[in-house]
């Protein structure tokens, strides 16, 4: 692939803290690589700033492989960028042209308020995991690997559920900020599962208190969040989740 240099300007979401007015703010950036990642062009800006006495922009990342879903960025009026199926950290600068006005925002939800420039609070889903979104098992030494069966179309349908990173993708994509294809994924992976059995019905309702009490809207059914999902999670699950939800309310009305 040909590589060549390019000249960019960046128009970039500024916020003090939770509290203060946000504002775009415009940085020229030139001779950026187009084999360079997004993070890394922001890296160089960046550095730049520093160099200038300046505050650097504050931008959530850790692994930069696309596993971790700490890179969220609204990139031109989409979740991670234009590129599919892609976090942040994997877009490459070569997805724009030389002499482009790239826009760079935070995840645009109430639930998820903005800690600083393009850093925003994602506790929300962790809070939503710790209402349900695990098994209790005993300890000890490793059962045998055929003492459960699985089908396997179950285990493969399990796994692409476990696929979902928790970026929040789906939230920022969706106009009613919802979080269910997220719970849906989570609920998914136990629930497809012989060991998530045993609390399957607590978790799909307390999974669900927890995603309403922190103010995630209904869903839209519009298809933005598996649109904009880096892992490509399926709607489908949304449609499990739901009827695990209803299952799990008539056995309690019982």
């Amino acid at each position: 692939m040909e590589h060549y240099n390019m000249n960019l300007t960046l128009k970039v979401w500024r916020q003090k803290n939770t509290d203060a007015q946000g504002h775009f703010e415009t940085y020229p950036v030139s001779g950026i690589s187009s084999e360079m990642s997004f993070l890394e062009m922001f890296d160089v800006l960046n550095e730049r700033l520093i160099n200038e006495g300046k505050e650097p922009i504050a931008f959530d990342h850790d692994c930069r492989e696309g596993i971790c879903g700490a890179c969220s960025m609204h990139i031109n009026g989409r979740a991670h960028g234009p590129w599919a199926g892609t976090t942040t950290c994997q877009l490459h600068m070569r997805a724009f042209k030389d002499g482009d006005t790239v826009t760079v925002e935070p995840w645009r939800a109430g639930s998820f308020p903005v800690v600083k420039d393009l850093t925003v609070d994602r506790g929300a889903f962790d809070r939503i995991i710790a209402a349900g979104g695990y098994v209790s098992v005993n300890t000890g030494n490793a059962q045998d690997a055929n003492n459960i069966l699985v089908a396997k179309d179950k285990a493969d349908a399990a796994f692409a559920a476990a696929a979902c990173i928790g970026c929040g993708a789906c939230v920022a994509a969706c106009k009613n900020s919802s979080a269910m294809l997220f719970v849906s994924a989570k609920v998914s992976q136990l629930a497809l599962l012989p060991q998530g059995h045993p609390e399957k019905k607590t978790r799909a309702l307390n999974m669900i208190a927890q995603m309403d009490s922190e103010g995630f809207g209904s869903c839209t059914n519009t298809g933005a969040c598996e649109a904009e999902c880096p892992k490509e999670i399926s709607l489908t699950n949304i449609a499990r989740l739901n009827r695990e939800y209803i299952v799990a309310g008539f056995s309690y009305e019982k």
